[in-house]
């Protein structure tokens, strides 16, 4: 907040209902410079204060507003709703080995035999047996399945998984995390959410 007391703005009462009202509830979609977000999940969004502080610094172009406003005594501007950066940055090709990339590799699914609810993850050749925890030898796997298999090789415990696992690139996680948008959406995000998503006959 301080950041954009500097600049002597505040929010303006009124105008706007519902979770986009209040500045608080306006996130700004960022955008790289080609107009793809930098990531789909989590979203890249940033607060309404990171956003007016980067308009300011002339680091971000403004491609769509809310309705609401901040104002000052001699200025007013509309909240930022989806914003591009004016220098691209580049993506790393491959995500970081963490238990919610895992998860998002695998569709939030467990791995042998398909549930959704109890999510925790399995080593495929298990530690015991000199597996490594690596992205390929690692599967989501719901807590019933995991402790059926415990430590028994593939071939033992007679469960396999649905796909080989595998180390994914930031686009195999950017392509799964379209089909898990989150509930908040604004309009105005949606042409760069979706914009290389083949188009309905």
């Amino acid at each position: 907040m301080r950041s954009v007391l500097r600049y002597g703005l505040w929010p303006r009462e009124g105008g706007v209902h519902g979770s986009f009202a209040t500045p608080d509830g306006c996130p700004a979609l960022v955008l790289n410079a080609d107009y793809r977000p930098l990531s789909y999940y989590p979203l890249s969004l940033w607060g309404w204060q990171d956003a007016i502080k980067a308009v300011f610094l002339d680091r971000v172009n403004i491609v769509s507003s809310y309705e609401t406003s901040v104002r000052s005594p001699t200025f007013e501007m509309q909240l930022p709703s989806v914003i591009s950066l004016k220098s691209y940055v580049k993506a790393a090709r491959f995500p970081a080995f963490t238990r919610f990339n895992l998860f998002l590799r695998d569709r939030f699914a467990c791995q042998y035999c398909g549930a959704r609810h109890e999510l925790t993850f399995d080593h495929v050749v298990p530690r015991s047996r000199g597996g490594q925890t690596t992205w390929e030898n690692v599967v989501t796997a719901c807590a019933p399945c995991n402790l059926r298999k415990g430590g028994k090789m593939p071939k033992q415990a007679e469960m396999f998984p649905m796909q080989a696992p595998y180390r994914p690139s930031v686009g195999n996680l950017h392509k799964n995390g379209r089909a898990f948008p989150p509930n908040y959406l604004h309009d105005s995000w949606q042409d760069y959410l979706y914009w290389d998503s083949e188009l309905e006959p």
